[in-house]
């Protein structure tokens, strides 16, 4: 058996790697059309960062598991063709800033239509919109060769970065949509042979298509709008000396609620959270839900005041003012273990401060200095030559932190931990007084001041 995947990025990538790992009699070949990602697949650094999707992919690579940018050859040899591209939200035209934007998974359909001679099973991957398989399937069946069949799954992935490789090698579930056909439900069943390789049938799910396409969106606006309520109780927290981590813990204990997604922070990022839930809004809203769509919007909503509270307190302890003040932050990626900078909290604060005619010292584990810059280029309505000189890219933190007046922590790499990091020795390179924000509940805070840092959090003391 063959199966190709269009998209060699976050999700293509692990996902391919882990499919060739546990079935070895599958050919998997990953096409993309960025020569440069496919080289950096082939002979590393991987384009990817995540922890042991390195050692999966040197077992398989070469074996069965091979990274290519001919997407032609790859259609043509393949029975079964995941398509795994971006689905970015629309900037232009009717649903601009909440809609999905299909055009890679269109030109994808396009393509297979184009370059087929057999018949293919074609796997949804990306999140998608409802009925997005109805878009699809009317593109192949229009512009398919004469006797070559099509049937469409939904297949979406439930992947955390940084935890990629786990939650594909043992997954909470896999889902798996198809239509109620006689064809259709055969297309599912070779799908999920390829799964029951190594997770147990009771762990995968199927459904029809739109539920399947559905349920991706549902589940991060669930995460999301767990993540806005606590950060929404960690401001009353603040203001009448609670603790939201007790708060958290004492909820978390009910078995209605549960733990998970309930630590306050900065705010959420990643490239899905803030997209499926802008994507669910508009979706909600076309067919006439608007009570709900605002519902949604008001997850994002929160998510977006959270960030610019954690800095105007930080704004408020230097009494409005900021300029030139050396600010050393802690953390670019939106999360450990990940060096996805997409939709970083650390990017709006970053450019928060830079208004504020601060200078920003930043220091990353995973995130390279270009990558810094080009985030924050891109993410800034301002012309670079106005803050770029005041941006610092550091080799590490205590490089970050001389000279400066505030370590602001801003994800919760286990290298900035008190085990780790040496905070007396800090804190002695500072300008004093010397404030420490924590906006990942890294520190103790009472720890941190009896060193002698003016020390904050979020929803704490």
């Amino acid at each position: 058996m063959r199966i190709a995947c269009i998209g060699a990025g976050y999700v293509g990538g692990p996902t391919m790697a882990v499919i060739a790992d546990k079935c070895p009699e599958i050919e998997v070949t990953v096409v993309d059309s960025n020569a440069e990602r496919i080289a950096a697949w082939n002979n590393g650094p991987l384009p990817v960062y995540e922890p042991g999707l390195e050692a999966v992919v040197a077992r398989v690579r070469g074996r069965n598991l091979h990274f290519s940018t001919d997407v032609d050859g790859a259609i043509r040899d393949a029975g079964m063709i995941f398509i795994s591209v971006n689905t970015p939200t629309k900037g232009y035209g009717e649903g601009a800033g909440c809609a999905a934007d299909l055009r890679f998974v269109e030109g994808c359909a396009r393509q297979i239509a184009k370059i087929a001679t057999t018949d293919k099973i074609v796997v949804e991957k990306s999140t998608l919109p409802v009925r997005t398989a109805e878009l699809i399937l009317g593109i192949l069946t229009a512009e398919r060769r004469a006797g070559v069949n099509f049937q469409v799954l939904s297949n979406p992935e439930f992947l955390a970065e940084g935890t990629a490789i786990a939650n594909l090698e043992s997954p909470d579930r896999v889902l798996v949509g198809s239509d109620k056909t006689p064809e259709g439900l055969a297309a599912a069943e070779k799908l999920i042979g390829i799964y029951t390789h190594w997770i147990e049938r009771d762990k995968i799910f199927t459904s029809n298509v739109w539920s399947s396409e559905l349920a991706k969106l549902t589940a991060n606006a669930f995460l999301a709008q767990r993540i806005s309520s606590i950060n929404a109780i960690s401001a009353l927290c603040e203001s009448t000396k609670a603790n939201v981590a007790d708060v958290a813990a004492a909820i978390g204990a009910d078995a209605r609620i549960g733990s998970k997604f309930l630590r306050a922070s900065v705010g959420f990022g990643g490239s899905c959270f803030r997209k499926d839930i802008l994507s669910l809004a508009y979706l909600c809203e076309n067919d006439g839900h608007i009570e709900a769509a605002n519902y949604w919007r008001s997850v994002v909503e929160m998510n977006e005041w959270q960030k610019r509270r954690f800095v105007r307190r930080i704004v408020r302890a230097f009494s409005n003012s900021m300029f030139g003040k050396r600010i050393a932050l802690f953390g670019f990626a939106f999360k450990k273990d990940t060096d996805d900078t997409r939709e970083s909290a650390a990017i709006a604060v970053a450019l928060q401060l830079l208004e504020e005619k601060a200078v920003v010292a930043i220091h990353d584990p995973k995130v390279s200095p270009e990558q810094i810059r080009r985030a924050l280029r891109e993410a800034s309505g301002a012309p670079a030559e106005e803050w770029e000189s005041r941006v610092i890219c550091a080799a590490n933190p205590a490089s970050a932190v001389r000279d400066a007046h505030a370590i602001v922590i801003l994800t919760d790499w286990g290298e900035y931990s008190a085990q780790v990091l040496d905070y007396a020795a800090l804190l002695r390179t500072m300008n004093r007084p010397a404030f420490l924000f924590d906006g990942t509940a890294l520190l103790d805070l009472a720890e941190m001041r009896a060193l002698g840092f003016s020390s904050f959090g979020i929803g704490r003391e």
